[in-house]
């Protein structure tokens, strides 16, 4: 990895992804194929942590990655050599800050958890709610989809966190998080896998339309995208009680999916929650080996 000077500062640490050769921009670069799969050139972002809390061994930092004039933020927990990592989106509406005791809990088990700061989810990082006609006005006029920023800003916390431990790293996501980190974990054929939580894809609605809206519907749908994650893990996690998301979209998603995949009922409700991390937490050996192997 190349690094630039002057990476330590008076308040954090700041760290370039990409290395620092070419000036900074804003926006991805994508090209959609006729199949509706996105593919993504993220800028490059430079990251800066300022220490929140020391426990013991762990820590709970924030992150601001920047690139040009854009920025989005993170929330992490971290041991001082975690054994792999997770990069987590939350739903809709719900803030990082929201994570901190679960960043600490997976950071005091040995791993380390990325809490993202999703855009337009009400927190630091700026933007629209989850909006897919507004991203369709958006494609349709040649500009960036906030879906696929939002993509994008997954793909560069694992890069971070690959990058900045020398460990592998899952794309995991609750609700319309959950969309999020399935797009993210295909696309990026360096994330060690996906666990989707309480969340669904949208039933791969754009093969009703035609032309750009058939095409873009595609390209934000997650079961377009789960059989890609392949040979890499796939989890889901789904209740039989859930109120927002039926537990017959959970399985559609799943059922999309290629091997190895596994789907688990939890007795909670909508959302990650205890029972779910420590569902997590007992298989993350066996996500860190299955990497180490090479699927």
């Amino acid at each position: 990895m190349k690094t630039c000077t002057c990476l330590v500062l008076l308040l954090g640490i700041t760290l370039f992804i990409s290395g620092c050769t070419s000036p900074p921009k804003d926006l991805p670069d994508f090209v959609v194929n006729s199949s509706g799969i996105v593919t993504l050139s993220c800028p490059e972002y430079s990251v800066d942590e300022s220490m929140l809390l020391i426990s013991g061994n762990s820590t709970l930092s924030r992150l601001t990655f920047s690139s040009g004039n854009d920025r989005f933020y993170a929330l992490m927990g971290t041991p001082a050599h975690p054994a792999g990592g997770l990069v987590m989106s939350p739903g809709a509406g719900v803030k990082k800050e929201s994570h901190g005791d679960r960043a600490r809990w997976y950071a005091d088990q040995g791993y380390a958890l990325l809490v993202l700061d999703v855009r337009g989810n009400g927190g630091e990082t700026p933007g629209h709610p989850l909006d897919p006609e507004s991203d369709f006005t958006a494609f349709g006029e040649g500009k960036v989809p906030q879906y696929y920023q939002s993509v994008c800003d997954m793909i560069q916390a694992r890069k971070y966190l690959s990058q900045r431990f020398g460990v592998p790293v899952l794309h995991m996501g609750d609700s319309n998080g959950g969309r999020y980190a399935a797009v993210a974990a295909a696309t990026d054929p360096d994330s060690a896998g996906y666990i989707g939580i309480s969340t669904s894809g949208f039933g791969r609605l754009g093969e009703e339309y035609t032309g750009d809206a058939r095409t873009f519907l595609l390209s934000i749908d997650p079961e377009v995208y789960v059989p890609l994650i392949s040979p890499r893990p796939v989890v889901i996690f789904h209740s039989e009680k859930d109120p927002v998301i039926p537990l017959s979209e959970g399985e559609a998603l799943f059922s999309a999916a290629n091997g190895p995949k596994e789907f688990v009922l939890f007795n909670g409700t909508h959302g990650i929650d205890g029972e779910v991390d420590a569902a997590i937490g007992s298989r993350m050996l066996t996500f860190m080996r299955a990497r180490h192997e090479g699927l």
